[in-house]
């Protein structure tokens, strides 16, 4: 039987061309979504993978979105854990409601998608978790203090994860993508972008099916020795 992939956000972007590549790897593949019914409905009618709605900053409501997902699928042994938003302002602009909501998805919402799934992994003494952190989580960012620090905490939890999970054949890795040619960048006014790019040396944006190559080659066998590591995929942006 095919191994069973799940990834959060899994319809939109990054999210969706991971799904899609994972798929045509020969996984089986749940997308989860939050709340655009109509792009989830659309993303299932052209590719056939089935999605579930939950919000990953609930612990419960993931809990039993993962139980929806393990009933129909068979046992999680993969995680890819892209599901993230941005509320962006200055700091001394920032509200405390800013602050938590993007805690609460990008930060927790990465235990609530990892830690219902990690006693399976173990008893069956197998699993790939892939973390979708971000370049600022590296290098900061005006204006996305909250962003920058979940970023930088994802960092800190596929680190330890790895070292927990080694023993039991779990590894757990983390991709940090540059500026990537989603919806969302392609959508910011043409001066805005280019300056995005002129920022680039490799002279372009990053495309979604890139950072999907990426998640497949660490899903794969063969990265079983490849564990607590952080693929920086951002035409030389930034170097660490």
């Amino acid at each position: 039987m095919a191994r069973v992939a799940l990834v959060t956000g899994g319809t939109r972007g990054i999210g969706a061309a991971i799904s899609k590549d994972l798929k045509a790897a020969g996984y089986d593949v749940a997308a989860s979504y939050a709340g655009n019914d109509d792009a989830a409905a659309r993303f299932t009618e052209e590719t056939g993978i089935k999605t579930y709605k939950w919000n990953v900053a609930d612990y419960e409501a993931s809990k039993e979105g993962i139980a929806r997902v393990e009933s129909a699928h068979g046992p999680v042994d993969i995680v890819v854990a892209n599901a993230g938003i941005t509320r962006d302002a200055p700091f001394h602009k920032m509200t405390p409601e800013q602050w938590k909501e993007v805690i609460d998805t990008n930060l927790s919402g990465v235990f609530n998608t990892i830690h219902p799934v990690w006693p399976g992994m173990r008893e069956r003494g197998f699993g790939r978790i892939v973390v979708i952190s971000s370049i600022n989580g590296q290098k900061g960012q005006f204006g996305q203090v909250n962003y920058a620090a979940t970023k930088a905490g994802d960092l800190g939890i596929i680190k330890s994860l790895a070292q927990e999970g080694a023993a039991k054949g779990i590894t757990a890795n983390a991709i940090c993508p540059g500026y990537i040619a989603t919806e969302m960048v392609m959508a910011v006014p043409d001066k805005v972008r280019e300056a995005i790019i002129g920022m680039i040396p490799a002279g372009r944006l990053g495309e979604p099916e890139e950072i999907a190559r990426c998640v497949g080659f660490l899903v794969s066998e063969d990265a079983s020795f490849i564990n607590g590591s952080t693929i920086t995929a951002n035409g030389a942006q930034y170097l660490v």
